[in-house]
C-alpha cells in the first residue's frame, strides 16, 4: 500500500453535521462530516454539503471545519432550527447509541442550493450520502439532485441506520442510487430480515449476493466490529480480519473505515490491502476519544505491520 502521488480523491458529502455528547462532554460528530475528516487525513478532497445553526455550536462547527482543513462554502447557516446534536451511550454488544433530536439545521438544507452553482467543485469523482439526512423529501431531492448533477459520479450510501429516523421504502430508493453500500452486520441482518429472509436463514454472502443483484451494487462492505469486516465485490466476497485494539468508543470508527475503504478502492488496490486500510482506520479511531481524533495514514500501517508481525 502507498500514498497516490495522483490527482487527489474529489469526493461530495450530504448529509449531517452535529454535536456528540457523552455524558455531558461534547464532541464534532455527523456520520458526513466524520467520513470527510477522514478523506481529508488521507490526502483526498472533500466538499460537506450540510447546514448547522446561527447559534455558537454552529459557529464553533465552522471554526472547527477550518482546522480539520474542510471547506465550509456548502454549509449554510440557518435562523430555522438549532446545530444539530446526538446524545450518545454505549449499547450492550459494544456499540453506540444515538438520540437525535430533529428537526436540526442539517434539516434545513434544501434542493435550492444547487442553483448557487459558484459553491460546487467542477469534478467530482464519489458522492457520499447516509439514510438520516434523507429521511425527509427534500433531502431525498438534494441527494438525487446531486447525482444529476455529477453524472459521471459513483455513489457511496453508508447506510448508519438510527432508531426513529429511517424506513425500509427509503433505504430501497436510496440503494438503487448507489454503486457501492457500506453497513455493519445488525443493519444486514435487519435488511435481510425486512426482505423476507427468516433470521435463522441468515448467511452474509446470500445476502450480499441478492442485495446487489436487485439494486446493481458493485461493492458492499460489511463491518463486523474487533472481526473486521465482509466485502462482496463484483461477485467475489471475502473475510478480512480485525485488529484488536484497546477501544475507547466506537463513534466514528464506521466513519473512518468507509473513508480509507473507498480510498484504497479508487487507487485500484488489492482488496485485500483496501480492507486492511479499512479495518486499521476503523480501529485506530475507536482506540481514540470522539469522532473525528487525530490519526494519520502512517498510524494504520503502523497497526498493519504490528498486526502482520504477530499473525
Amino acid at each position: 500500500m502507498r500514498v497516490s502521488e495522483t490527482k487527489p480523491l474529489q469526493v461530495l458529502a450530504v448529509g449531517e453535521v452535529l454535536w456528540d455528547i457523552f455524558e455531558g462532554r461534547e464532541l464534532l460528530g455527523g456520520a458526513a462530516l466524520n467520513f470527510c475528516a477522514n478523506i481529508v487525513r488521507l490526502g483526498g478532497d472533500a466538499v460537506l454539503v450540510s447546514a448547522v445553526g446561527d447559534d455558537e455550536r454552529g459557529r464553533e462547527v465552522l471554526r472547527a471545519m477550518e482546522k480539520l482543513g474542510l471547506s465550509s462554502q456548502c454549509v449554510d447557516v440557518t435562523k430555522q432550527a438549532n446545530t444539530g446534536t446526538a446524545v450518545v451511550s454505549k449499547l450492550s454488544h459494544g456499540e453506540s447509541g444515538f438520540v437525535i433530536p430533529r428537526p436540526a439545521a442539517f434539516d434545513c438544507v434544501s434542493v435550492d442550493l444547487l442553483s448557487a452553482v459558484e459553491r460546487w467543485p467542477e469534478q467530482i469523482d464519489w458522492i457520499y450520502f447516509g439514510t438520516l439526512l434523507p429521511c425527509t423529501r427534500a433531502a431525498e431531492d438534494l441527494v438525487v439532485g446531486l447525482l444529476q448533477k455529477y453524472p459521471n459520479a459513483r455513489a457511496l450510501y453508508d447506510l448508519n441506520l438510527r432508531t426513529g429516523h429511517w424506513n425500509f421504502d427509503l433505504v430501497q430508493r436510496l440503494s438503487q442510487r448507489a454503486n457501492m453500500m457500506k453497513l455493519n452486520l445488525n443493519e444486514a441482518q435487519t435488511l435481510a430480515r425486512l426482505s423476507g429472509t427468516p433470521p435463522e436463514e441468515f448467511h452474509l454472502g446470500t445476502f450480499c449476493r441478492r442485495w446487489s443483484s436487485t439494486y446493481s451494487i458493485d461493492t458492499l462492505c460489511i463491518t463486523l466490529g474487533d472481526e473486521g469486516c465482509f466485502i462482496y465485490n463484483g461477485g467475489d466476497s471475502a473475510y478480512f480480519r480485525g485488529f484488536p485494539i484497546r477501544v475507547h468508543d466506537t463513534v466514528g470508527a464506521g466513519d473512518a473505515f468507509a473513508a480509507a475503504f473507498l480510498y484504497g478502492y479508487s487507487e485500484g488496490w488489492p482488496m485485500a490491502d483496501v480492507a486492511r486500510l479499512a479495518n486499521a482506520a476503523g480501529a485506530v479511531v475507536a482506540s481514540r476519544a470522539g469522532a473525528t481524533p487525530l490519526w494519520s495514514y502512517e498510524d494504520c500501517t503502523d497497526l498493519i505491520e504490528q498486526g502482520t508481525r504477530t499473525a
